[in-house]
């Protein structure tokens, strides 16, 4: 069932001791979704073209070499087959998914027309999929981030007409910080709604220099969520949008690690001096996903953000993803029986407004072995 060469590390089962009927879901936040009819769409467009030799350029033959041979063709299956999806829920013990838009199908650089045929593709195709599997997953939206007013209509449309629970974003709209004035509506928006922001950067913006080794992913990624969080907070829109649920993807980046320094430049200089708190305060605003790989790190992240912050999330199906989902949790030092089911659901249920009755079959499912099927 599971293709190794996709995640870094095989769903397993519980410990055998485990209580696989847990009190609570297993939700995991951070998980990705392909629309193949995107790519139908978009296949041959002149800036789809040049947008993937810029990419390849800026990763390096041999990462390139590597994704479009090995990693890229395991996780488009398993993002596109549902049965296979479902199977591997079940061997990772989680319960139930947030899907949201695989990011290699942002395509901000689309114009208006083409953004909205994209999004709701996508967006369709994400609501069908929750409709026709209710006990397992619920659904993150796309949007045109590139037509900050095209796309409060399509955030609008996706949770209130479509169901969605939120939305997912990169870092940039490729030209275009997170804290830009134009991006105004769309957050006065995203607040109205209720509707929860999760921040998944594509890529990184510090070129060549990270074209080897996978950089571009392995510390581009993290530095591209800190600086995004870090325009959010220093550019006032927490201050002016103070009922905004933020995600953050890869445990917020390198922000939680090295928050103090921010908060000197806050007390030492006027023009860091932009937000009504020191940066340390918006932390236990924003959630962060646990993938940060040990409980070592996640026991820090806790530390900086509090237990109430932190949601599962693996970063199905990709390489970079962490699956051993209970395990890590169960071993991070100093928590309650309480603390932990937070952070594998509770926290989850809350911040996306889930009714638990109506995910009450999941249950039945998740802890299955790896060669089970749904």
């Amino acid at each position: 069932m599971n293709d190794h060469t996709c995640a870094s590390t095989a769903p397993r089962t519980p410990d055998a001791g485990a209580d696989l009927v847990r009190p609570m879901p297993v939700i995991d936040v951070h998980c990705h979704i392909a629309t193949p009819a995107v790519e139908k769409l978009v296949a041959g467009h002149p800036a789809r073209d040049a947008e993937m030799t810029t990419t390849h350029v800026l990763q390096g033959g041999p990462s390139t070499e590597y994704n479009r041979t090995v990693m890229l063709p395991a996780c488009v299956r398993r993002m596109t087959d549902l049965p296979g999806r479902i199977a591997d829920m079940d061997a990772m013990g989680v319960d139930v998914q947030i899907l949201s838009p695989s990011p290699g199908q942002y395509y901000y650089w689309a114009e208006p027309d083409l953004a909205d045929r994209i999004v709701a593709l996508q967006n369709e195709h994400i609501a069908r999929t929750v409709t026709d599997h209710p006990d397992r997953f619920r659904g993150l939206a796309a949007v045109s981030l590139q037509h900050p007013d095209l796309a409060v209509r399509q955030l609008t449309h996706a949770v209130r007409n479509l169901g969605l629970r939120g939305v997912e974003i990169s870092s940039t709209d490729g030209t275009r910080e997170l804290g830009d004035p134009s991006f105004e509506p769309f957050w006065a928006k995203a607040e109205e709604l209720g509707a929860v922001v999760f921040i998944h950067p594509l890529g990184s913006s510090l070129g060549a220099r990270l074209d080897r080794h996978y950089l571009a992913n392995v510390i581009g990624q993290p530095i591209e969520t800190t600086i995004a969080l870090s325009h959010l907070i220093f550019g006032g829109v927490l201050d002016r949008y103070t009922g905004l649920k933020i995600v953050a993807a890869h445990g917020g980046g390198y922000l939680p690690t090295y928050p103090d320094r921010s908060d000197h430049a806050w007390g030492a200089r006027p023009d860091s001096h932009s937000m009504a708190e020191p940066l340390t305060s918006y932390l236990k605003r924003i959630w962060f996903d646990n993938l940060v790989y040990t409980p070592q790190a996640i026991r820090a992240l806790i530390d900086r953000v509090g237990v109430e912050r932190l949601v599962v999330g693996t970063d199905f199906p990709f390489d970079m993803g962490a699956y051993d989902v209970q395990a890590v949790v169960e071993r991070v030092a100093g928590l309650s029986s309480a603390e932990r089911e937070a952070i594998l659901g509770g926290n989850a249920l809350a911040l996306f407004g889930l009714d638990e009755a109506g995910l009450h079959n999941a249950r039945s499912h998740a802890g299955r072995t790896c060669g089970s099927t749904s």
